[in-house]
């Protein structure tokens, strides 16, 4: 009896674990019927972002409480914010899969989509606003009286690299040999214009107003001369979150336009928001954003071509071993779908 006993114990055990794995499986079984991924709730979101003016959507969405709000219905429970001072660390961090969402430039993504990243881009931030600060002392009358000069801009393939290396190359300048360009966080390249260690920096705002307003040099030209309406930040979501949970993408878009609409709307409380979240001082932050070229857009309609020519670039210039297409870069059903239901 007592073997028995074992014997129907032993049973009951290996039909649990059967049975218990059958159900496993079958909830883990992926669209394609092989069970290779398996659907996980998540109650915390790891979101990275820059400090410039290009990115006040994200930091409204936070100050207001809105990611936490608006993503609460979706069991998210937690937002993780990271901080990052060029779109290059940060999508190191993504490709580690330790970023969910993005706010960064397209150039940056392009480049690490290049090198394996499973993500897309599913709204537009912004368009142009970046500008490129000379020393007061030299004279600028066009793009060649820049040869010979030393220009601090952000690490390569970020997008004012990018910009700036095309900018040169359309007006008859070698960027590798005109000109010598440093890769540099904003704060580093504010820091050396001032010590007079570079002649020139380009940079997105508000860096280029607080160099002006500190009488270390003047704005000669605007990004979006380099380039009319060019992409330059974008919302990033991981393949991961994009498969497995495209409810909280939806959101993640819609979360995003309620944001970039308000500060619109709100310019004075966007620049203060921006002000208390960098320290960067008030009217230096207002003034920027009457001075900036740049717009806050959430179609990505309006970025898809300049996306696209960004890959095409970083491809001439060496950067990514083969240009992409619009469907490799965007996934814009999210932003339809968002859309749509208003």
């Amino acid at each position: 009896m007592k073997k028995l006993g074992i014997l129907i114990i032993t049973f009951l055990l290996v039909a649990s674990i059967f049975v218990s794995g059958c159900a496993s499986n079958k909830e883990n079984v992926s669209e394609n019927g092989t069970g290779s991924e398996e659907t996980t709730a998540i109650t915390e979101l790891n979101i990275g972002y820059q400090p410039s003016t290009h990115q006040i959507a994200y930091m409204t969405a936070a100050e207001k409480g809105w990611w936490k709000s608006d993503l609460a219905p979706y069991g998210i429970t937690k937002i993780n914010e990271y901080q990052f001072p060029t779109g290059a660390p940060e999508m190191q961090a993504m490709l580690a899969g330790d970023l969910d969402v993005a706010y960064v430039g397209a150039a940056p993504v392009i480049t690490a989509l290049s090198q394996g990243l499973d993500a897309k881009i599913v709204a537009p931030v912004q368009i142009n606003g970046s500008s490129l600060v000379l020393r007061n002392e030299y004279k600028y009358e066009s793009p060649q009286d820049l040869k010979g000069l030393t220009i601090a801009t952000y690490p390569t393939g970020t997008i004012q690299d990018t910009l700036l290396r095309n900018w040169l190359q359309k007006n008859g300048l070698d960027p590798e040999k005109d000109v010598k360009i440093l890769g540099m966080t904003s704060g580093d390249a504010i820091t050396a214009i001032s010590a007079k260690q570079v002649d020139a920096v380009f940079l997105p705002h508000p860096s280029p107003t607080v160099i002006e307003k500190e009488g270390n040099g003047r704005i000669i030209v605007q990004s979006g001369e380099m380039e009319a309406n060019h992409a330059c930040c974008v919302l990033v979501v991981s393949g991961k979150l994009i498969k497995e949970h495209p409810e909280i993408v939806e959101q993640i878009v819609k979360t995003h336009i309620k944001a970039t609409e308000y500060n619109k709307e709100h310019m004075d409380e966007a620049a203060k928001i921006f002000a208390n979240k960098t320290t960067e001082d008030l009217d230096t932050v207002k003034d920027s954003l009457k001075e900036w070229d740049g717009a806050w857009i959430t179609d990505p309609a309006l970025i898809e071509d300049s996306a696209v020519n960004y890959s095409k670039v970083q491809y001439e210039l060496g950067y990514i071993p083969k240009s992409l297409t619009k469907e490799e870069i965007f996934d814009t059903s999210f932003y339809e779908k968002a859309t749509s239901e208003k």
